[in-house]
């Protein structure tokens, strides 16, 4: 291995060997602590620290690292105290998760290093979104995100490379090829020479590094780092490295070859780093071991701090609350004129409204640029705001909802567009596994609004047509909007927007240009979570949201001398449980309509809630009147038929009977 670098001086290698050693030796420490049963689980990336470590120096303090689960050289290297990773470890408050989670599934603005969730994939996007925001804010800065060569087979790696690549956003990304995804090598995972050479199907540029050359890697990194701050592009990083122990601890490594094992023991990057600054005399045999034991000695008294430490206390209140980020919303009642509008109109013109109030929003999606999206909803929109802030997409739903993610982290908002709500099942695992839970797991909010054009009567078939709220109420840290007029819409559209938790909007298509009403001209906003009673009434309460409102009312309209209580949810989480409880007491009877299929829906969850508290005001059993539990058919009279719009009225008056 060659260390000789005439441009790195003296002071620069002992602080790289200093660097190197710490993780190290740190390491050896916890696969100590893991024996002894005081750690649950161990990563180890003895063997990979040159790159960790090699990166990180070649990056800029204020710069975003986006690390690995073996990449505790990055943590290391920027200086965060090690008595919190510590703490982190042992799943104590001190940590940066409050024990909410474990190792290097954590994020830090303070240290600008945003750490991994176990589905791998989504960073890359992450990663996108951060770079994104350095280029919309004009800063001169890169990111840098790590994956393994196991990672480089998710869908997300292509879409994050495929959306970097047309976006020309300064990602460095870093893939560790340390031979194996858990047990499986390389060959029964990818079928060609290098994971580098994938980067010519994407037009970037693309390097093949010795991960376990400190020098190599701390020059060639900080080489390309200083060249995508100047011309903003990505770069594909493989570095050639091995995992000399399991994937985790407890998996072992019986399955990989002595010998292998053996030859990449002899290219340890630590050892012989340290014998190369031996010999060249940069490094004395005492200077080594005075760095040594002075690096254990950090390590005994920050873990002597964080043993101390008492165990986290669970505080149910604390623990719900950390769910979403603390919002207060400041009611903007509408005023001024009104002019009649459609429901699209509506919603057109809050998004409009709201990219005119907050200058960097973005909108993301695909084809909502030049022509305006599918629906039209952002028609003219690219003329006023610019290519910058209205920005078509690849087909990449995964990566946009990532990215929307990075960009939060840089603070700015967004909206994404689903072509169709359907289509959301292709960025489902960052919704609900990122955007969900990063702000309970380490405070940071997740400011992106997703809008969701959806439903049936249409004719659009089992794929366009689905309206799929109950895959996101499910979901702790989501809310789910979902109003059935153009006030509300617009309002609540507003709301969302200023809201800085992640939102899904559902739009019913079939509303789009089929009702209309007068609506607020100027920007207000309507408080997420407040029902809204459509009509009052004492016999009867009906329960629904979205287009089944309209339903409801072309039905209700027919029986004026039934008294219905009409109550429009418009939030679904958080859910208005006070004015569904204050109906049903004053009804006694309820009837739930929906257009979503019965089982496992809203209608189930808001038909429990009325027996565990309003049993004893009923005086009927709670009728929940869904669609069938079949995919959407395309055929107009089998649409019909599959909709519970054609089951309501019976519903209504077998239970205005009882």
């Amino acid at each position: 291995m060659n260390f000789e670098n005439s441009s790195i001086t003296k002071e620069q290698h002992l602080d790289l060997f200093k660097s190197l050693i710490k993780p190290r030796l740190i390491e050896e420490k916890m696969l100590v602590l893991l024996r002894q049963g005081k750690i649950s689980k161990w990563f180890s990336g003895i063997g990979q620290e040159a790159i960790a470590v090699g990166v990180t120096k070649a990056m800029k303090s204020d710069e975003y690292i986006l690390p690995m689960h073996r990449n505790l050289g990055v943590f290391t290297s920027r200086g965060i105290p090690l008595h919190r990773l510590f703490s982190q470890w042992q799943g104590k408050m001190n940590g940066f998760t409050k024990g909410r989670d474990r190792s290097f599934h954590f994020g830090t603005q303070e240290f600008k290093i945003i750490g991994m969730i176990s589905h791998l994939g989504p960073q890359l996007g992450v990663a996108d979104g951060i770079a994104l925001g350095h280029k919309l804010k004009n800063e001169k800065a890169v990111t840098a995100v790590f994956t393994g060569e196991g990672g480089t087979s998710e869908g997300d790696f292509h879409e994050a490379l495929n959306v970097a690549s047309v976006w020309s956003l300064p990602v460095i990304f870093c893939v560790e090829n340390n031979g194996y995804g858990l047990s499986t090598p390389t060959y029964e995972q990818f079928n060609c020479e290098h994971i580098a050479d994938k980067a010519q199907g994407y037009g970037m540029e693309s390097h093949i590094i010795d991960g376990n050359n400190i020098i190599e890697v701390y020059t060639k990194v900080s080489e390309i780092a200083e060249s995508l701050r100047a011309n903003p592009k990505p770069v594909l990083l493989e570095f050639k490295t091995f995992r000399r122990r399991g994937h985790e601890e407890a998996s072992g490594t019986k399955y990989v070859p002595d010998e292998l094992m053996q030859y990449w023991e002899k290219r340890d990057p630590v050892d012989n780093y340290e014998l190369f600054l031996l010999e060249a005399e940069i490094l004395s045999k005492e200077q080594s071991s005075s760095i040594k034991d002075e690096i254990r000695k950090e390590i005994d008294q920050q873990l002597k701090l964080a043993n101390e430490e008492g165990e986290v206390d669970s505080n149910e209140l604390i623990e719900v609350e950390d769910v979403y980020k603390a919002h207060t919303h400041h009611t903007q009642l509408p005023t001024g004129p009104t002019s009649e509008m459609r429901f699209i109109d509506a919603i057109s013109k809050g998004l409009h409204q709201s990219m005119e109030k907050y200058q960097d929003l973005v909108i993301m999606g695909q084809d909502v640029a030049e022509y305006g999206g599918v629906f039209k909803i952002t028609d003219g929109f690219l003329k006023e705001f610019g290519k910058e802030r209205v920005r078509n997409t690849p087909i990449c739903e995964s990566a946009i909802i990532s990215a929307a993610m990075g960009l939060s982290i840089k603070g700015i908002k967004s909206v994404v567009e689903m072509q169709f709500g359907d289509f959301v099942s292709s960025g489902f695992n960052p919704i609900v596994n990122y955007l969900a839970k990063v702000h309970y797991r380490w405070g940071q909010h997740a400011d992106v609004v997703i809008r969701m054009p959806c439903g049936a009567g249409v004719g659009a078939g089992p794929f366009h047509s689905q309206t799929n709220e109950a895959w996101f109420t499910k979901t702790p840290g989501l809310k789910v909007v979902y109003p059935s007029s153009p006030q509300d819409a617009k309002g609540l559209l507003a709301a969302a927007i200023e809201d800085p938790n992640p939102v899904l909007f559902f739009e019913h298509k079939a509303l789009y240009r089929s009702i209309r009403e007068e609506v607020s001209e100027a920007y207000y906003t309507i408080e997420l979570g407040k029902a809204k009673t459509v009509r009052e009434g004492s016999n009867i309460s009906v329960i629904s949201y979205g287009a089944a409102v309209h339903w409801a009312e072309e039905v209700i309209d027919k029986y004026p001398n039934m008294s219905i209580d009409l109550i429009d949810l418009r939030t679904l989480t958080p859910l208005d449980e006070e004015a569904i409880f204050s109906s049903v007491k004053k009804t006694g009877k309820v009837i739930i309509l929906q257009e979503d299929s019965l089982f496992g829906s809203l209608s189930s969850e808001v038909s429990a809630l009325i027996s565990e508290h309003c049993f004893e005001y009923l005086d009927a059993p709670i009728r929940r009147v869904a669609s069938l539990s079949t995919p959407i058919p395309f055929a107009k009279k089998l649409e019909e038929s599959y909709l519970a719009k054609s089951k309501f009225e019976e519903a209504l008056k077998s239970l205005n009977k009882y």
